[in-house]
């Protein structure tokens, strides 16, 4: 038996809310401004699914407290709030998603540190993409990043080709993938604005990783609006 076999109601539930999902950000605490719990708040009020907080520079507690935060909003707006890397902060604050790296705690261990969590993982070539697909313990995937970012410094960006691979029908099985069954969800990362994100689109992306042009925005509900718009027009 699978762990998509053998999850329960409450892990199916966040699986439904994820095959919705669309624009998904990565935000740092944005302890300068002061203004995390506002920010976030205005982007799950612009359309944002999925919000992780991803801040290296967090003590646990700080970050712990900031989680509590992100999950109230969460709630409100019906959206997912995802933790980086740490299945402990993860389980601690009752996270949505867990999502981790390719150097980080194996997916099989996520679920059972985790188990009540989805697990996402990152990938950076179409070998680490079709694994993560054939995982029974991947909930979901990114695919970059597309376009090399000051977030993921010191990594090239991979260009549009694995987009266009993660969009090829047949691309991995994925976890019980077939005849009448969807697909896993995937989405596009790195470098992705409102000047590129047609490309994304094109290359056969209905789902997004955005960080900087929500954290850096003057509007980030209005400009979250229009990239969700995008991405499911």
């Amino acid at each position: 038996m699978t762990a998509f076999e053998e999850a329960g109601p409450a892990t199916n539930a966040l699986r439904d809310r994820l095959a919705q999902a669309h624009l998904y950000l990565c935000t740092d605490a944005r302890e300068a401004r002061g203004d995390f719990d506002a920010f976030v708040a205005a982007c799950f009020a612009g359309g944002v699914d999925i919000i992780q907080l991803r801040d290296k520079s967090l003590e646990a507690a700080r970050e712990l407290e900031l989680l509590e935060v992100l999950a109230r909003r969460a709630r409100e707006a019906g959206a997912l709030f995802s933790v980086n890397d740490r299945a402990d902060l993860a389980v601690l604050a009752g996270a949505d998603v867990l999502h981790v790296g390719q150097g980080d705690l194996t997916p099989a261990q996520c679920r059972r540190l985790a188990p009540g969590a989805l697990v996402g993982r990152s990938t950076h070539d179409e070998t680490q993409l079709a694994a993560a697909r054939d995982d029974a313990d991947v909930d979901y995937f990114c695919a970059g990043p597309v376009w090399a970012t000051p977030t993921k410094p010191g990594r090239p960006g991979v260009g549009l080709e694995l987009v266009r691979a993660a969009a090829r029908p047949g691309a991995g099985s994925g976890a019980g993938a077939g005849p009448g069954v969807a697909v896993k969800p995937w989405f596009a990362i790195g470098g992705i604005d409102e000047t590129n994100l047609g490309q994304v689109v094109d290359a056969g992306a209905t789902r997004a990783v955005v960080v900087r042009v929500l954290t850096e925005a003057d509007d980030p509900q209005a400009v979250a609006t229009r990239l969700r718009g995008r991405l499911t027009s």
